[in-house]
């Protein structure tokens, strides 16, 4: 599964495998797995209330000791019954929560939306967070923890690599600045502010080129692909085609690669720099200059 989740999912089973863990992963029927070690169940089309049945069996049939549910409000086709697996098991279930925003669940559904989440937290056997502010939210629950996830991207840049040859596959010319974005387009990345702003400097005799690192929409939040439309035509009425660069999906080494050939990584949040932003723990990871957003509320180990 692409994306910041998938990668986290993928990271956790090769480290329990690597210490002799038996591992076993129960996910979307899109999802795939190239590590034999890791055994892959992945039947399921939709999640309705069925699949709280073949959870259950699931785990009874691979005997499993503990369940890691692995949690994003708009992933699991914002479907309602993920919220209730704790229920239908008798295995302790332990609920890493990703991102405890509010997408669209459907109209009007008001304060169920934190109610369901919650619900989800104070049945499961425990908690982990992975930033401050979700941290905040759960504090009051003695089980809840935070572990922040880290850089995603864990690769070596590929063989016989030339910054100079990953600069030119971007475009770049002599003088040029070679900005970098990573990640899904999603609206809270803010990607309609950094247009905006690079059609100003450019009017100013900026000379620059935008290299967008990675697949398009991803396949957890359904509201991506709309705004991917919004920035396509944004893109066009600004008259920017010629200044950026589309990766589309490409894999740890390549993304390491064009990290490492550009001068920035531009992460313009509109709520801020924070621990859940795989992409910014990312550039980070791989010593990167970066301009992002200020944080919401203080987080001790970024500065400046």
């Amino acid at each position: 599964m692409q994306g910041g989740v998938g990668d986290v999912c993928h990271i956790l089973a090769e480290q329990f495998a690597n210490h002799n863990q038996d591992v076993f992963v129960f996910s979307h029927a899109i999802t795939a797995e190239i590590d034999k070690r890791i055994h892959l169940t992945n039947t399921i089309q939709r999640w309705e209330m069925g699949s709280l049945n073949a959870i259950r069996q699931w785990a009874k049939t691979h005997q499993l000791d503990v369940i890691n549910l692995h949690f994003q409000t708009a992933a699991y086709g914002m479907s309602p019954f993920i919220h209730f697996v704790p229920h239908y098991t008798s295995v302790p279930v332990i609920t890493t929560f990703h991102d405890l925003r509010f997408p669209y669940l459907f109209p009007k559904a008001g304060k169920l939306r934190n109610w369901i989440v919650m619900h989800l937290a104070r049945q499961s056997s425990g908690v982990i967070v992975t930033n401050h502010e979700d941290y905040q939210r759960v504090a009051g629950l003695d089980k809840a923890r935070l572990i922040p996830i880290g850089g995603t991207v864990v690769a070596q840049l590929p063989e016989n690599y030339r910054r100079e040859t990953w600069r030119e596959h971007c475009g770049i010319q002599n003088g040029e600045l070679l900005l970098a974005h990573f990640g899904f387009i999603n609206h809270s990345k803010g990607l309609d502010v950094l247009f905006d702003a690079l059609s100003e400097v450019r009017k100013q005799g900026l000379a620059f080129k935008l290299v967008m690192i990675g697949g398009r929409t991803g396949s957890s939040d359904p509201t991506n692909a709309a705004y991917a439309q919004q920035i396509d035509s944004q893109i066009e009425r600004l008259g920017l085609q010629d200044a950026i660069h589309w990766t589309g999906f490409v894999d740890n080494s390549e993304v390491y690669a064009y990290l490492q050939a550009a001068d920035l990584v531009i992460l313009p949040f509109r709520d801020g720099a924070s621990y859940r932003r795989s992409s910014l723990l990312t550039a980070l990871r791989n010593h990167c200059a970066i301009i992002t957003t200020e944080p919401v509320i203080h987080v001790p180990t970024f500065e400046h």
